[in-house]
């Protein structure tokens, strides 16, 4: 069976720290370009951060940038995102993504909206109090 499980979610005060992970089981994961999705009440789903099947391509939302890292372990089956700096405009359901025709981190983050991605987890929340 396949499946994306996020965790790590919660609350936090403005400048605090989360880090989320997301773990996949069912699919050959070194295979696929893993993103980190998020969603706001009221608002549209938005790329944060994704990562490809190799080290070195990634992509990071310019709102994001100096605050989130995204990294994968292959050999564990599993992307985190550390969030540093916390704003409480970064309060959402987050999300993880997994497609294997997708090639680049940053085709993965901006193209969410257009293509249907493989796998999606069911989200954790994230709250950030001012």
């Amino acid at each position: 069976q396949v499946q994306l499980v996020e965790s790590g979610g919660g609350l936090v005060q403005a400048g605090g720290s989360l880090r989320l992970s997301c773990a996949a089981s069912g699919f050959t994961w070194d295979y696929y370009t893993i993103g980190w999705f998020r969603q706001a009440p009221g608002k549209e789903r938005e790329g944060v951060s994704c990562i490809g099947s190799y080290d070195g391509d990634t992509y990071l939302s310019d709102s994001m940038k100096g605050r989130f890292t995204i990294s994968r372990d292959n050999a564990k089956n599993t992307v985190s995102l550390q969030m540093n700096s916390l704003k409480p405009e970064d309060t959402a359901v987050y999300y993880c993504a997994a497609d294997r025709a997708i090639t680049t981190a940053h085709a993965m983050c901006v193209m969410n909206k257009i293509l249907k991605y493989d796998y999606w987890g069911q989200g954790t929340q994230v709250t950030v109090s001012s």
